[in-house]
This record gives C-alpha cells, sequence and structure tokens, in this order.
C-alpha cells in the first residue's frame, strides 16, 4: 500500500522574467543587437520606432561621477518581483523605451562596411593544382588531400586512414605509396611547406625549396633532421659539439631556420577584422568628474505595437467567444506579456550596466585619469558586487565581453580587475604593477644570461613587493614570457 507524505522543501527557482534579463545582461553591443532584430522578427507585438534623427540625448541615461558621488548605490529599482508593468507605459510616442545613443554614432553614419574578396587556403591550392600535369585520378586524389589540410598547412590524419576515407566514401581504391606520390606533389606547392605532417618535414621542404644550397643551408638540414629538440631547448653547447662548429656560424645556422615559416598555411588564411563597438564611453570632464554613457546605438526605441492592443480589447468586449476567438485572444496576450517583459528586460539591463561602470570608475578613478595600469587599484567582483548589492555572478555577466572607451582609449572591462598585493610599506597594490615591472627586467635583461625566477623575485624583493617565487613564475606564464633557459641567446 502506497503511502503519502506531505514534505515541506525550500526552493530557490528563476522566473522566465529573471532568465531573460540575465541572459540579456551578459551580451555585448553587438549580440543585443542581434537579439532584438531576432525578438522583432518573432514577436508582432512588439514594434520598431524609426526616426530620421536622432534625439537629443536623455539626462536620465548619464551619471556624472565626482568625488562626492554615493558609493552605497542600491538597485531595489531593479530586483525582479512579481511587479508586471502596465502595456501604456509602453504605448504611444512619449512612453517608448528609449536608448541613448552619442553623436558620433549618428544614423548617417551608419554604413555597410565593404568586405575585400580573398582566396582561402583550399581555393589557392585548387588553383594551383590545375596548373600541373596529372591525370583525371591523380587530381581526384589531389583534392581530397587538400581537403585533410588543416589551416595552419598541416597535413596530421595518416595516409592509411586517408586511404580507408576514400575507399568507403568515395569509391576509391588506393594506397599509402600512391597517396605518398601525390602529397610530394601538393608539397610542391605555395606556401612553401605546405602540406608537412609535422614540423620537422615542414622546415625540410622550406629549406629544400631554398634556391642557395650552400654550407649554413647544409647545417640546418643538419639540425633540423637530428637536433630540432636541443634547438628548441636552446642546448647550445650541445650542438657546437655535435656540429663542430663555432658560435657565429651556430648564430648564422639558427637565423637560417628561425627566419623559416613553422605554420605555412597561416600566411594563406584571411583573418576577418574584428572591429570592437564599446559598451560604455567615459568622458573626463574635469580632475574629478567623470560622465558615463552607455552606447544604446544598437538598441533601437521599442513600444508595443497599438493594433495589439486594440485587438485585445476588442476581443475583451465580446461577450460570446468562440473557441477560435479564445485562442487568438491567448495569443495576443502571450505577445503582448513576452514584448512587454523583453522591454522591461531591456531597461533593467542599461540600469545594471550603468551602475556597475559608475563603481568601476568611481574605485579606478586615478587610472582613467591617466590610462597607465600601474595606476590601477586592486579589484575583484566581489569589491563592485558589494557596493552595487548585487551578486558577483551579475557582475561577472556584465563584465563580460564589454568594452568601454575614455579619451585615452578601448579597454575591456575585465582589465580593471587584478589581485591585490602588499609592500613594505603595508600598501596594497595591483599585481599588473608587479607584471609591468616584471616585463621590463626581462625586457632590459642580458639575453647571453637571463634572470632566473630566483633572481626575479630578488630584485622585486628589494623593490619592496612582498612576491614569491612560485608567484612571479605564475605571473611571467601568465603574461607568455619563456623560463630563463628558453630565453637565452647565443
Amino acid at each position: 500500500m502506497l503511502k503519502q507524505q506531505l514534505n515541506q522543501k525550500l526552493l530557490q527557482k528563476l522566473s522566465p522574467q529573471q532568465i531573460q534579463f540575465v541572459q540579456l545582461l551578459q551580451l555585448n553591443t553587438t549580440e543585443i543587437s542581434n537579439k532584438v532584430d531576432e525578438e522583432l522578427a518573432e514577436n508582432g507585438a512588439l514594434e520598431q520606432v524609426r526616426n530620421d534623427a536622432e534625439e537629443s540625448e536623455p539626462k536620465s541615461e548619464d551619471i556624472e561621477i565626482g568625488l562626492e558621488a554615493d558609493e552605497d548605490v542600491k538597485d531595489e529599482e531593479l530586483e525582479t518581483t512579481d511587479y508586471e508593468p502596465d502595456i501604456s507605459d509602453y504605448l504611444g510616442d512619449e512612453d517608448n523605451y528609449q536608448s541613448y545613443t552619442p553623436d558620433y554614432y549618428n544614423e548617417e553614419d551608419r554604413k555597410e562596411i565593404p568586405i575585400a574578396a580573398f582566396k582561402t587556403l583550399y581555393d589557392s591550392l585548387l588553383e594551383q593544382l590545375g596548373s600541373l600535369d596529372l591525370n583525371e585520378r591523380e587530381i581526384e586524389l589531389a583534392r581530397h588531400l587538400i581537403g585533410m589540410i588543416e589551416e595552419d598547412g598541416y597535413l596530421r590524419r595518416p595516409l592509411k586512414s586517408i586511404s580507408y576515407d576514400l575507399a568507403f566514401i568515395n569509391n576509391i581504391q588506393t594506397n599509402e605509396e600512391e597517396l605518398e606520390r601525390i602529397l610530394t606533389v601538393i608539397q610542391t606547392l605555395d606556401p612553401v611547406g605546405i602540406g608537412a605532417r609535422n614540423l620537422k618535414e615542414c622546415l625540410l621542404i622550406q629549406l629544400n625549396r631554398k634556391e642557395e644550397q650552400d654550407g649554413l643551408v647544409q647545417i640546418a638540414k643538419r639540425v633540423v633532421n637530428n637536433y630540432l629538440h636541443e634547438l628548441a631547448n636552446k642546448h647550445y653547447e650541445k650542438l657546437l659539439k655535435n656540429l663542430d662548429i663555432d658560435r657565429d656560424e651556430l648564430k648564422k645556422v639558427i637565423d637560417v631556420i628561425t627566419r623559416l615559416n613553422p605554420k605555412p598555411g597561416e600566411s594563406q588564411v584571411n583573418f576577418k577584422t574584428q572591429y570592437i563597438i564599446p559598451d560604455f564611453v567615459v568622458t573626463q570632464l574635469s580632475e574629478n568628474e567623470f560622465e558615463i554613457s552607455l552606447n544604446s546605438h544598437n538598441a533601437p526605441q521599442l513600444h508595443i505595437n497599438k493594433s495589439f492592443q486594440e485587438k485585445l480589447e476588442t476581443y475583451n468586449h465580446q461577450k460570446k467567444k468562440s473557441k477560435k476567438a479564445k485562442d487568438e485572444l491567448q495569443f495576443i496576450k502571450q505577445k503582448l506579456d513576452n514584448a512587454k517583459w523583453f522591454i522591461e528586460a531591456i531597461r533593467q539591463r542599461q540600469q545594471t550596466l550603468l551602475m556597475t561602470m559608475s563603481t568601476i570608475v568611481e574605485l579606478q578613478k586615478d587610472f582613467f585619469k591617466t590610462g597607465d595600469f600601474t595606476k590601477l587599484k586592486p579589484m575583484i567582483l566581489k569589491d563592485i558586487a558589494d557596493r552595487i548589492n548585487m551578486d558577483i555572478s551579475t557582475v561577472s555577466r556584465v563584465v563580460s565581453s564589454k568594452y568601454v572607451q575614455t579619451d585615452i582609449s578601448i579597454y575591456s572591462l575585465r582589465d580593471f580587475f587584478s589581485e591585490g598585493i602588499m609592500t613594505d610599506e603595508g600598501e596594497e597594490v595591483s599585481n599588473r604593477e608587479v607584471k609591468n615591472i616584471l616585463m621590463e627586467l626581462i625586457e632590459s635583461e642580458s639575453k647571453k644570461k637571463p634572470l632566473t625566477d630566483e633572481k626575479l623575485t630578488e630584485i622585486l624583493n628589494l623593490k619592496g613587493y612582498n612576491i614569491a617565487r612560485r608567484t612571479v613564475a605564475k605571473y611571467r606564464e601568465q603574461l607568455n614570457i619563456p623560463v630563463a633557459r628558453l630565453r637565452k641567446e647565443l
């Protein structure tokens, strides 16, 4: 016999409106523009207002920060509750959702960016293939091999596996020997080194294609064939002994090898230009006063379609409703609800972004005055979250993929967050300051005797930074700087 029990549980669930707000919050300007376009296409109850000229900047979308700015910013207005906005708030020209657009983003300046025509690596190789004296079968095999070449120019799939692919997919019977011969032909194409199966083969192809096959090139081939590991790890003494050459000659050999291209395919890859659209604009008005504007160029003015509201009122006045009328009424209500909640979520997003950015500027005023990263104060996500009374995850979504334009340059919001390190004077400084000093020390070091992590730690400690060797090693790795042995030069 089944027993029925009544249990009481405390659960925390996000409403659909909260989920929508969280999703919108992490989008940058370009992504929010695409999202708005999608919503307009899917929901007929949502309408965009298009004006021929940009309206004046609403003061409510700007925040001025001075020395007396209130640091205890609260977000009671942003708390998601059961409040359901009145549709009338989104109807008409006076109550449209509006967003601030800086003058330099006028509609007249919105022009299509021309896209330059380009050839892919695959297209370039196929074009060259047509000039070779190959029969139909060889061309078919060559096309398949070219299709297997990766963007960096390497063919990493084994020839045996490729022969199986051709047998099962293309019904072409072949073997490794035939594919090897075709691959050798492909390796004569440009860029030099294309179709190699590993770094050694790639470098040897380029060395064999050199017009002058002098003594240095011959020694370089020996190094690539037999001592590539020693060269990569800069075991120069071992190379000098095994090659029986002096230091000057080894320098010239290394120069020959380092001029080769380890990733020949990348010279043919089209790198799409990525335009950064700043989400915020920070302008310095005076010594200690800044104006923060949210760039909402791609967030159009939205309001509820009046025809949907009129249909809703018409159905509501009908005394007797057919099943079809009831279905239509339900459909209209759903679309209206979705539209008004989307507009409200956009508004909440803007307010949260502005509140977060204003707090960042307040904490990092010294940086925004100069653009000097050594002026950055230690700051983590929790510092912002505590000040604006929001969760750390919310702040993380705000700063994700967002950029700010200042009078000096454009910066990622992530750049302003760093850990703190204590100095001998008891002052907490940003680890960015330590990283900058670390880079300066390594740039000015003797390349014949690079500074080890222990030596770098000793110098930093003498400068007053209480830092451990493992921390120096961590910062060095974050800066993509190799260990001292690999920085050594002849």
